[in-house]
């Protein structure tokens, strides 16, 4: 029956054309885009071998914190039995969510088990030995029953652990968020993970919606907070619905999530010594961020050496004015400036190499509460603090990262050195559990490498992986994106930049999974737009107005024949039937000094020689002035000299 349905539709669908009804798109596989966007990986050298051994789809294992979780239940069992077996390839999109510690090896069912059912974890291996002799015998009799109660013993750590486990960083496949002419400077991924700010060297910001977006990777808008001014800081609110705007004028700007213009603060009077009094900062920004809870306050440091605290209702004042420490008075920039996780106490950066932070507590003042002189060689870049309050992370010009334990800050507890950075902007970003932190290193000539992420282990303080992002442009940027787990990472110099997102699509979750899977749309005949002919009816002579008497003077001025502007010597050669000035105004004067008849020697005599040499001939045959008076001129009387008066 259903054979002759399948005839007599076929025989049906023939008296039709092909293009009639609705016609099914070929859609491509998910697997097939994911294998565009791999990442290749870089020669490398046999030193950075080891490093960068950990490097996309070589990682075979990760921390269970790194895993996203379920949103079916907000309380994850754990499973009972043996995990199933992990993909191995980079393109598979299954991933198993374990939680617990990692079981053993599965192996095979003892003679002596006779087939019993073994309810609960796997027993330990063998080679594990008992602490007590009470352990012993209550594990022989466990064994003599065939059920085993209770968690898994830890085993015994070995070397080779060490060596196995790999941190699984979401790095197989990467995308890049491009437009901008010059490097990025400026990085902000909202907490949703939709909207991705982007700001760089060429004075603009680009606004990107992972879910209005298609594989093309275009923004939907751009600004230019203040002209003429680099982007240096970027900060969403708390609430994702506005975002702090830091450049290098003296003014931020707050925008809405759609890149409307609410207001700006206002700018300081320099004129006025005591930073204290003023308004509003009076050089240009450095650095800015949103507080982490209270979406009303926004902090922002400057290059006239001051910290201050902004109240976002209030445009023309600040809250609070912060004037760092130093060492010797006058105005020391400041560089980079931070909040914690709780959003009481603030870090700042110093221009000197020192750090201080200061708790916001009921009558703080502008003395820091921990002062850090010589906290690094060159300027500060950016200070991190960890969620849990006990670590500091500083990125400095030095070429250093150094780890500062908060409870004790006279010196680092680890300094990293030999990681180039050529931005004031360059930071450093926490991994989602904060195992990991990493950071971007700049080009260099010398160096091979290029701009690279480098990824630290937070307890073990420690090199985990090197990521290369560009052979030759800086990272300056980067961020973890918790509810992602997509590594965001600017880079560019000074004819291109762009916004790499490294992801991997068997951990990681919607963002840049959306937009490479949604195809641009093909275009129509819908949308063929005819180009429109504008006809201006008062172009014509007989709908034109009079023209005032004005414009017919200015008119009759530019006209050279109503005017009678007589005309104006000709510089250089000659053309039109008219000989240039530079050898003549008039025709026989060209010629005769073409044939050598008019020599002009008045440019080589001296005039006052040029003059007294018809002296003698005017004194002798006066022709012009003497003549003329000859009749008329009185005889000169000179009165004579009485000798005799001028003796007495």
């Amino acid at each position: 029956m259903e054979e002759e349905e399948a005839e007599i539709y076929d025989g049906v669908r023939a008296q039709f054309p092909l293009t009639f009804g609705k016609q099914s798109k070929s859609q491509t596989p998910l697997e097939q885009i994911h294998n565009t966007t791999i990442r290749k990986a870089p020669p490398t050298s046999a030193a950075n071998a080891e490093t960068q051994s950990s490097l996309s789809s070589s990682s075979k294992a990760r921390p269970d914190s790194l895993r996203p979780t379920p949103k079916s239940s907000s309380n994850p069992t754990p499973s009972l039995g043996p995990p199933p077996p992990r993909p191995t390839g980079s393109n598979s999109f299954v991933a198993h969510v374990s939680i617990g510690p990692p079981r053993p090896q599965a192996r095979g069912v003892d003679d002596d088990d006779d087939g019993e059912v073994m309810v609960g974890p796997p027993r330990p291996p063998p080679g594990l030995a008992a602490a007590d002799d009470d352990d012993d015998e209550e594990e022989e009799e466990e064994e003599e029953d065939g059920v085993m109660i209770g968690p898994l013993r830890p085993p015994e750590p070995a070397d080779s652990d060490e060596e196995d486990f790999l941190y699984r960083i979401p790095t197989s496949n990467e995308i890049v968020l491009g437009g901008h002419s010059k490097v990025v400077s400026a990085l902000a991924v909202d907490h949703t993970g939709s909207r991705v700010l982007s700001g760089s060297y060429d004075y603009t910001v680009r606004m990107y919606d992972f879910q209005g977006m298609n594989s093309r990777l275009q923004s939907f808008r751009q600004l230019e907070p203040f002209e003429g001014h680099q982007v240096r800081n970027l900060s969403w609110s708390p609430s994702a619905d506005r975002f702090l705007c830091v450049t290098g004028s003296a003014q931020a700007k707050i925008f809405d999530r759609d890149g409307l213009t609410l207001g700006e603060f206002v700018k300081g009077d320099m004129y006025i010594r005591d930073l204290k009094n003023t308004k509003g900062h009076i050089s240009g920004l450095t650095c800015g961020e949103w507080h982490p809870q209270a979406k009303e306050t926004i902090l922002t440091s400057s290059e006239d050496g001051s910290l201050r605290i902004w109240d976002v209702n209030d445009f023309k004042s600040q809250k609070q004015v912060i004037k760092p420490k130093l060492a010797r008075p006058g105005r020391v920039p400041v560089t980079t400036c931070a909040w914690d996780r709780e959003g009481k106490r603030i870090a700042g950066g110093i221009g000197d190499g020192s750090i201080q932070i200061w708790s916001l507590k009921p009558g703080w003042g502008s003395r820091p509460d921990v002062f850090v002189e010589k906290g690094h060689s060159d300027d500060i870049t950016c200070l991190k603090f960890s969620s849990d309050g006990q670590i500091l992370l500083s990125r400095s010009s030095d070429c250093s990262l150094k780890v500062w334990d908060l409870r004790q800050m006279k010196e680092a507890l680890k300094v990293f050195e030999n990681l180039p950075n050529n931005y004031a902007q360059t930071n450093i970003a926490f991994s989602p559990d904060e195992q990991l932190f990493l950071t971007g290193t700049s080009f260099e000539r010398e160096s091979k490498t290029g701009g690279v992420l480098c990824f630290y282990n937070r307890e073990k303080l420690e090199l985990v992986s090197r990521v290369g992002i560009s052979l030759t442009s800086s990272v300056v940027q980067c961020a973890w994106h918790p509810k992602l787990n997509q590594i965001f990472a600017t880079a560019g110099d000074k004819s291109r930049g762009g916004t790499h997102v490294l992801y991997d699509p068997t951990i990681s979750e919607r963002g840049a999974l959306v937009c490479v899977a949604s195809a641009p749309r093909k275009k129509s005949l819908d949308d063929f737009e005819v180009q429109p002919v504008i006809h201006n009816p008062h172009a014509l002579p007989l709908f034109r107005d009079q023209p005032s008497r004005k414009r017919q003077r200015e008119k009759t001025l530019k006209d050279p024949l109503k005017s009678h502007k007589p005309e104006l010597p000709m510089t250089g050669p000659g053309f039109g039937g008219r000989v240039g000035a530079s050898k003549g105004s008039l025709l026989t004067q060209y010629l005769l000094k073409q044939g050598g008849m008019i020599k002009e020697t008045w440019m080589e005599e001296d005039p006052r020689e040029a003059i007294l040499k018809y002296a003698d001939a005017a004194e002798k045959d006066p022709k012009y002035i003497a003549p003329a008076y000859a009749q008329t001129q009185p005889d000169p009387v000179f009165a004579k000299s009485d000798s005799e008066d001028e003796e007495k």
